[in-house]
């Protein structure tokens, strides 16, 4: 037996999380001086339930070696943001700028 589902009802309760033009505009930059420097080749974003991430790659066929995401908690107004180095946390702020700001001051890959 089927079970039906409203859709409306689902999109209601999942909080959609994205990049908006300042943040992107943060990241991009970011990537595009990793670019030229040749220490990135390739960048991703993805969307998932209450979750946007931007990962960069050393090559399209490698795992990411950081990602960066934001996230609403349940109550807060404001998202909070996180550097991860594979799967760990390197560093959460409240401000994207300062996680962008952690790989200015020399953040790399050891390995």
């Amino acid at each position: 037996m089927s079970n039906i589902v409203r859709l409306a009802e689902i999109r209601r309760n999942q909080r959609i999380v994205f990049f908006n033009r300042r943040e992107l505009n943060h990241l991009l930059s970011l990537y595009s001086r990793r670019v030229a420097r040749g220490q990135w080749r390739d960048y991703a974003l993805d969307h998932r339930p209450g979750l946007a991430v931007f990962s960069v790659f050393r090559s399209s066929r490698e795992k990411p070696l950081f990602t960066i995401t934001k996230r609403h908690l349940p109550g807060d107004k404001a998202p909070e943001y996180a550097l991860m180095d594979g799967r760990h946390p390197v560093r959460r702020s409240p401000e994207i700028a300062d996680l962008v700001e952690a790989f200015d001051r020399g953040l790399r890959v050891v390995g």
